[in-house]
């Protein structure tokens, strides 16, 4: 099976919808393709109605919400891809994602909640080639009052 096969048999699996690629919002490209590089800016927890997963992880709502919200940004990546690169079979591997999280400073478990995005990743792109290098860091505000933004880099075949 390949990447987009995986895709499609993910969302049927798990009942959810790829959102339609964001619409850029500011002075930035929401993909840039440099080489064998395709860099992703940061995608936000985009629904498939257009509408976005708010609200502070640790007052607002809980971990496994957050959890939600970085699968979501990681399906708004993965619609980007595919407008970008017309299959997400030319993503040879996932090199780097980087997660911020909003939560309270008491909160610590940035990690599991960026795991949504990760998880997904390597459902969709395999065990290895899914699996790059991250950071999950916390932030106090994003824009909009989003929950999490996940911005990331993928290699392209040759």
């Amino acid at each position: 099976m390949n990447a987009d096969q995986r895709l499609t048999q993910y969302l049927q699996d798990h009942g959810l919808e790829l959102p339609a690629p964001p619409k850029v919002l500011g002075l930035y490209k929401p993909a840039l393709l440099i080489d064998r590089h395709c860099f992703l800016s940061g995608h936000l927890p985009l629904k498939p109605d257009g509408g976005l997963i708010q609200g502070k992880i640790g007052h607002e709502i809980d971990e496994s919400a957050g959890y939600e919200a970085a699968r979501q940004c990681g399906l708004a990546m993965l619609a980007t891809l595919k407008q970008t690169l017309q299959s997400l079979d030319r993503v040879e591997r996932v090199v780097k994602l980087l997660g911020m999280v909003n939560c309270t400073d008491q909160f610590t478990q940035q990690p599991a909640v960026v795991n949504g995005c990760s998880e997904l990743m390597k459902a969709i792109f395999g065990d290895d080639q899914g699996v790059g290098t991250r950071s999950a860091v916390g932030v106090g505000s994003l824009p909009m009052g989003v929950s999490v933004e996940i911005e990331g880099l993928f290699l392209l075949k040759q």
